[in-house]
């Protein structure tokens, strides 16, 4: 009998959910009536917890505001969260997972989550682009590299 090497190395989604939602339209009637020329600001951020030995939490944090000239015409803030396991991996690998792929798993939800708190709101659709974590965790490690 042949012996089989196991790999220790593993990574689990345990759960994936909406921590934080909110969504506000504080000029609502009267914005129906602007032409819908928006201007959109859109903030990303992430977020990592350690829950306990190789469980972590991350947070994918989405906030778009929305206006028509200076009237906001609706505020939203998604934060997506996700419990996964991440085990036998080293430092520079955890990171990885933490910053990079975690938040790819949980953009889809935040974006879908956006998308229908807009069009209940009985706005235009709003379609967020995908977002490539991978190069953002590079730039900030190339950042970090520089700065020290």
């Amino acid at each position: 009998m042949s012996e089989t090497k196991i790999n220790k190395k593993f990574f689990e989604i345990q759960r994936i959910y909406i921590k934080d939602v909110s969504f506000e339209a504080p000029n609502t009637p009267n914005v129906f009536h602007l032409k819908w020329e928006p201007i959109v600001k859109f903030n990303l951020n992430t977020f990592s917890k350690k829950i306990e030995k190789n469980i972590f939490e991350i947070i994918l944090q989405i906030k778009v505001i929305v206006k028509i000239k200076e009237k906001i015409v609706f505020l939203c803030d998604v934060d997506q969260a996700g419990i996964f396991f991440i085990s036998d991996y080293n430092e520079k690998k955890i990171n990885y997972y933490l910053y990079s792929y975690c938040p790819n798993i949980l953009f889809p939800y935040a974006r879908e989550c956006i998308s229908g708190l807009v069009s209940h709101a009985s706005f235009p659709q709003m379609n967020i682009m995908p977002i490539n974590f991978d190069d953002i965790y590079k730039n900030h490690i190339k950042f970090k590299k520089n700065s020290v």
